[in-house]
Order: C-alpha cells, then structure tokens, then sequence
C-alpha cells in the first residue's frame, strides 16, 4: 500500500514536463519590468503558500543582488525589492485579531502599493478570499498582478484577476506546491541571469 502511494504521487514527474514554460517567461518579463522602474514586488499566500511566498521573497531578493555580498563601503546596485507579507506575525495577527482575516493582506498592501509595483499571490486551490482581495485592490490601484494556482476549476476568479498565471497541471494540493517551489526557483535562476547581464552592460 505505501509503494501505491508513493507511486501515484511521484506521477508529479509527468506534471513538471507539462508546464508551460511560456508562462514563466512571460513572470519573468514582468518581474524585470519591475526591476527596471525601481517597483517593489509583494509576495503573498495561506499555509503552505504562505511560506513559499517568504521563499520567493528571500529568492528572488537574495539572487538578484549583482552586488551581493560587496559591503557597506560598497553603493548598492539596482535589486529587484521584494517583500513577503505573511512574514510580520504581529501586523498579520493584528490585522486578523481587529479586523479581519479577509483583509489581512489588503491592509497591509494599502499602506505601501503603487502602480509601479506587483503583486505576486499564490494559491492552490485558486480561492483563498483574502488572496483575492489582494488582487482585486492591486487592479484598482494599477499594480501588476501574478498568480501561482493549481488546474482546479476553483481558480477561475484567480486566473480573472491575473495579468500573467502560472497553474500547475495537477489537482492534488501538495503536487500543486511542490511545482510552484519550482516555479520560484526557476524564476530566481532566470532573474539572476537576466539581471547580472543587464547590469554587466551599464
């Protein structure tokens, strides 16, 4: 029996292949885009997704540093900013505590959103309430938006709200994470590249 269960869920291998890497490009052009205007990149999700987007936010702040590791006597290069808002537990349990879970994340993007920024919201299941609440203010106030989803049909007012979507092609939750981890580490590579390079020529 646990062979069994381990078989059919190693199937993950089949749904890597499966990914659309167009996709990713496209993330990856508009994360650049935001590099570029000096915009600030706010990662956000529940659970396990919220983890990941502290992962994103350390990833892709950490790699594209063509600096990293230069010292204070050294100015800073121009790096991608990017914050993870699951990662202030006071502010997020305030937030919950006095006004409600829906609107922790839409709080805090009230205080620091602007129209050069992007939002980056993850979600398996695609309809997280407080997730698309982020998204909804992000196009009010002219931000950007990304999502991370899984192929459930629970997605559809995710994908809505997204200019650009990755979906991992499988319904099984912990699939769906264990793809968008690879979505993260793939854009971290692919942003470092494209950074140093771009940075090289100036």
């Amino acid at each position: 029996m646990p062979k069994e269960i381990i078989d059919r869920y190693l199937e993950v291998r089949a749904a890597t292949a499966a990914v659309d890497a167009g996709q990713l490009v496209a993330v990856s052009d508009a994360l650049m885009d935001v590099w570029r205007r000096g915009g600030t990149v706010y990662t956000l999700g529940n659970g396990g997704s919220a983890s990941l987007a502290s992962h994103l936010a350390c990833d892709l702040g950490k790699n594209t540093s063509p600096d990293l590791g230069a010292g204070f006597a050294v100015p800073a290069a121009r790096r991608l900013r990017v914050i993870g808002l699951a990662d202030n537990a006071a502010l997020l349990t305030a937030l919950g505590n006095d006004v409600g879970f829906e609107d922790v994340y839409v709080e805090q993007l009230k205080l620091m959103l602007t129209a050069d920024d992007l939002v980056l919201a993850i979600s398996g299941s695609g309809s997280s309430g407080n997730v698309l609440g982020a998204l909804r203010y992000a196009r009010l106030v002219g931000a950007g938006t990304i999502v991370f989803t899984g192929a459930r049909d629970s997605a559809a007012g995710m994908l809505a709200l997204a200019d650009h979507a990755v979906r991992a092609p499988v319904e099984i939750m912990e699939q769906i994470e264990d793809l968008h981890v690879i979505f993260n580490h793939v854009l971290a590579v692919v942003l470092r590249d494209r950074i140093a390079r771009q940075d090289a020529t100036r």
